[in-house]
């Protein structure tokens, strides 16, 4: 009888948690007239992503943009900044499933490219933290392309569309990887469809 269709991925991240140290929450919320299946990332009303650690963080596309809420000492979380933008130029690039670049020439291009053009250049197989931080920071690259013998394990309606969302709200941009096009232009067609992004 709900008006809502949530999709979530409690705790994203928790395969890399041993090393990386941070684990988060991904949800996605769709409208119960398109539901998830068959609808793309556009047809979201809203996206959260929650960062736990020493300094919880939560982003969420509320009407006018993306707001960052803290978590403070009695354990709530309060908005802390509004319409957080990020920048379409950067100098920190993660690149995650960098087994894809031993048989994808362009990707291993591109990672030789962004060496010698960042700044900070960061391993990135645990994607809530990464996205928190270029949210906060306002700017940060994200690839994870798929190939036959490294195929991304990234789900679109459970990780991709959602924070898809967040991040080309705050003005930043998205990519299928394959297409070229928007990762929230593409159909979900399964509950466990993967999907590389960008």
């Amino acid at each position: 009888d709900g008006r809502y269709v949530l999709c979530w991925d409690a705790l994203c991240g928790s395969m890399a948690a041993g090393d990386k140290g941070s684990v988060g929450t991904v949800i996605g919320v769709w409208d119960k007239a398109t539901g998830i299946v068959g609808a793309t990332g556009n047809d979201q009303v809203l996206s959260l992503v929650a960062s736990y650690g020493a300094h919880s963080l939560a982003f969420a596309t509320l009407d006018d943009g993306v707001y960052e809420f803290a978590c403070g000492d009695d354990n709530c979380f309060s908005s802390t900044r509004d319409r957080l933008e990020v920048q379409r130029t950067s100098q920190v690039f993660s690149p995650a499933n960098l087994p894809a670049a031993r048989e994808t020439e362009g990707y291993a291009l591109l990672i030789e490219h962004y060496m010698g053009q960042c700044e900070t250049v960061v391993d990135s197989e645990s994607l809530v933290p990464t996205v928190c931080q270029q949210l906060a920071e306002g700017e940060g690259l994200f690839t994870s392309p798929s190939s036959a013998t490294a195929p991304s394990q990234l789900r679109l309606a459970f990780e991709a569309a959602p924070l898809g969302r967040l991040i080309e709200r705050a003005g930043g941009a998205t990519s299928d990887g394959v297409s070229g096009k928007s990762v929230l232009e593409r159909r979900i067609e399964a509950m466990d469809q993967r999907t590389a992004l960008a």
